[in-house]
């Protein structure tokens, strides 16, 4: 990856490669999870809490990574099923299939694709019964297993006491002393084992090992996200211009125009209509909202039913309550803004003084006139209004109007008096 970040935390859909793995496994009803973590992955276990992790010491392949987990497993029937960290698409009903073939009788079930483009995968060598013979790496093959479309996709279930038996009996491939998880299947038919396979479609089993395979894993991640999306009733205009993110939720007849961007921790309630080219990120919008076009709504903003929010507005740490309103060139941080209020254009709440950030309380019913700066800590009344161009700095009562600019004086003939001057300079 030519990164000083560890492969399994970057980021697709913003959220690392490993919380889909994990996630994934929870979903499919996983009740132990371990991460198996290299020497010095800090930050990784940092990341996972209170997961707690087994750590490969010597970076020594597959087979030793499972065997690294061997203290933290229980040995018995019940199935283990082996992931990756770098492959993120993996669906919880598939490692569920897996599982599954465990429950059913069988001692392995490895998980491939079929492609018509082999090269550099493992084949699946299958006996005339169906069951998985061995996984014969591309070096290996001959001509006619060269030709085999069933492929290696690495993912596998086992019983957990057989896969850790299998492995601490494996012999070294090589002279490196390197065990690899795919010998347990030759090792496992020697044994008599009940070898299996399942099936599912290449993009979810893409691995990543380059940026440019990160790319494609993220346009892989945002087609099923928009799909599901669309099937839970969303309304994309555009869909491949929508990008989402892995924790956004999305309710019914939520409208989304072209250029939209989600970034994590956004939920959007029903019948909510985001306009065109809108960033949002750690937000909420409550039913009947309409966001947009061009704003920007930033962490912590929390939006109640049918708050407009226009063009070129940003929000940042503010609460709309219901059918307030800020729809043009605002804006609003740290800041409540209470039920039908209304922000004129060009208004700032001044929430920053460069030591600390204080906060600016918009009653209900308020009306803030056009390019109005509101100094905080600040509170306007209910139903207060303040005049358009005024810089606030004190409190404003209920019902009361505001108004601070400076007063308007007029020359007569000034200008013409201004250009002469000037002209005859």
């Amino acid at each position: 990856m030519k990164s000083q970040l560890p492969k399994p935390m970057h980021q697709v859909a913003g959220q690392p490669m490993l919380g889909w793995v994990i996630n994934a496994a929870k979903q499919a009803g996983a009740d132990h999870i371990v991460p198996v973590i290299g020497h010095g992955s800090e930050m990784i276990e940092a990341w996972l809490g209170d997961i707690e992790a087994a750590t490969q010491h010597e970076q020594n392949v597959t087979g030793h990574a499972v065997l690294a987990a061997k203290p933290l497993l229980t040995l018995s029937d019940k199935p283990a099923v082996i992931l990756f960290g770098d492959t993120p698409l993996i669906r919880p009903q598939t490692i569920q299939h897996l599982v599954q073939q465990i429950k059913d009788g069988a001692d392995i079930c490895a998980l491939g694709f079929e492609t018509d483009t082999p090269h550099g995968y493992g084949r699946f060598i299958r006996d005339d019964d169906g069951q998985l013979h061995a996984i014969t790496e591309e070096s290996e093959c001959s001509e006619a297993q060269k030709a085999i479309k069933q492929v290696n996709g690495g993912v596998l279930a086992a019983r957990t006491d057989l896969l850790i038996s299998l492995l601490e009996n494996i012999q070294p491939a090589n002279s490196k002393g390197e065990i690899f998880l795919t010998d347990i299947i030759s090792a496992g038919r020697k044994s008599s084992a009940n070898i299996t396979c399942e099936f599912t479609d290449e993009a979810e089993l893409t691995g990543v090992n380059s940026r440019a395979q990160l790319a494609e894993v993220e346009a892989h991640a945002q087609t099923r996200m928009r799909q599901q999306a669309m099937e839970n009733g969303v309304t994309m205009v555009a869909p491949d211009t929508v990008y989402l993110s892995a924790d956004t939720e999305l309710a019914a007849d939520v409208i989304l125009e072209p250029h939209i961007v989600i970034g994590a921790g956004v939920s959007i309630a029903e019948g909510s209509h985001i306009k065109a080219f809108s960033h949002l990120e750690g937000c909420h919008i409550g039913a009947c909202c309409v966001i947009g076009p061009y704003a920007r709504l930033r962490p912590g903003s929390h939006l109640e039913e049918g708050v407009k929010i226009g063009n070129f507005v940003e929000t940042k740490n503010a609460r709309f309550e219901a059918g307030a309103k800020a729809n043009h060139l605002s804006y609003i941080g740290d800041a409540n803004v209470g039920e039908k209020a209304n922000i004129g254009a060009g208004t700032i709440t001044c929430n920053y003084d460069g030591f600390n950030k204080s906060k600016t309380d918009i009653g209900k019913g308020a009306f803030i006139g056009s390019n109005s700066a509101l100094v905080a800590p600040l509170r306007i009344g209910d139903g207060a209004i303040v005049g358009a161009g005024s810089t606030i700095t004190k409190n404003v009562d209920d019902d009361g109007l505001a108004v601070a600019r400076g007063r308007q004086t007029q020359i007569t003939q000034g200008a013409a008096q201004f250009r002469t001057k000037r002209t005859k300079t």
